[in-house]
């Protein structure tokens, strides 16, 4: 790189922190990109391994040609709407750091709700099923914040089991992974608890997701039959065969399927359902129980 100086006072062709987060949030926004300082700053931290506060006391350096050719990679890749997670590998869930990939979905803050549902009302629970795990953030947070004796997870792609046993050994939680297609990778086994985010959107509505879910996201984990509730009617169909007596069983929904959900548990020989709501005030979880 030239050592020469511009008028400025500062060696051509390199810039401070300050000026280059400050270019890529313009770029970003005039890119279409939906959270243009947002996902800069997930860019640089990631780039530049600065916090918020050493940004601060460091934004007046000059970067290296390195770090600006790293930076401007992960910058242009994102102007391509590959979603954020996917550029940094990483995303935070329930206070965990979790890997991802184009194989998994990218873990949600709503399914927290999900998580803290099943925490709360199952403090000392045996064993317990995520089906359909993806990143497998579900089964890692409750084997990591609860107190379950054992904890199964299952998915149809072996990638995603792949990502999910990482994250469980990033995490330092003992989990089994079991491939098949739902019910199939667990044979006749039972569970005290059996959770779920399954594919729960239906076709129709793939032209209104953004760019970064419909185009990236892996379809396999987004989209399902019967307006988004196949993947209910068979866990609905099949609960109670995995259910020990009492047991509960918990999945996520989308925010207009809370009834159908419901009376499908209903039809099938669960009791106890009930629709719990996100932060949002927007139906999320719903739950049931075997009867005992």
């Amino acid at each position: 790189m030239s050592s020469e100086r511009n008028g400025g006072g500062m060696p051509e062709g390199m810039l401070s922190l300050k000026k280059i987060m400050a270019d890529a949030v313009e770029r970003l926004r005039t890119g279409g990109i939906p959270e243009p300082e947002s996902d800069a700053w997930i860019l640089f931290s990631h780039v530049f391994g600065l916090d918020r506060t050493h940004y601060l006391l460091e934004q007046e350096r000059l970067a290296d040609e390195e770090e600006m050719t790293r930076f401007e990679a992960a910058v242009q890749t994102r102007l391509t709407r590959i979603p954020v997670q996917y550029i940094t590998g990483e995303q935070d869930f329930y206070g965990l750091t979790f890997r991802v990939t184009p194989a998994v979905l990218i873990p949600r803050y709503d399914t927290e709700v999900l998580v803290d549902l099943v925490l709360s009302e199952n403090p000392k629970a045996g064993r317990f099923l995520d089906l359909c795990t993806g990143s497998g953030c579900i089964a890692v947070s409750l084997m990591k914040s609860g107190q379950f004796a054992s904890g199964e997870a299952t998915d149809i792609s072996r990638e995603a089991l792949n990502v999910a046993a990482d994250n469980a050994s990033r995490n330092g939680v003992t989990l089994i992974f079991s491939e098949g297609d739902l019910w199939a990778a667990v044979g006749d086994r039972t569970y005290d608890v059996i959770v779920s985010n399954p594919p729960y959107i239906a076709e129709s509505e793939r032209p209104t997701l953004m760019p970064e879910v419909r185009e990236h996201e892996p379809g396999l984990a987004l989209f399902a039959e019967h307006d988004g509730l196949a993947f209910y009617e068979r866990i609905a169909r099949e609960a109670c065969e995995h259910l020990v007596p009492g047991g509960r069983l918990y999945v996520e929904i989308g925010a207009t399927q809370g009834e159908q959900v419901s009376e499908l548990f209903k039809q099938n020989g669960l009791t106890d359902v009930r629709v719990t709501k996100d932060l949002a005030g927007l139906p999320r979880v719903v739950s049931a129980r075997r009867p005992e």
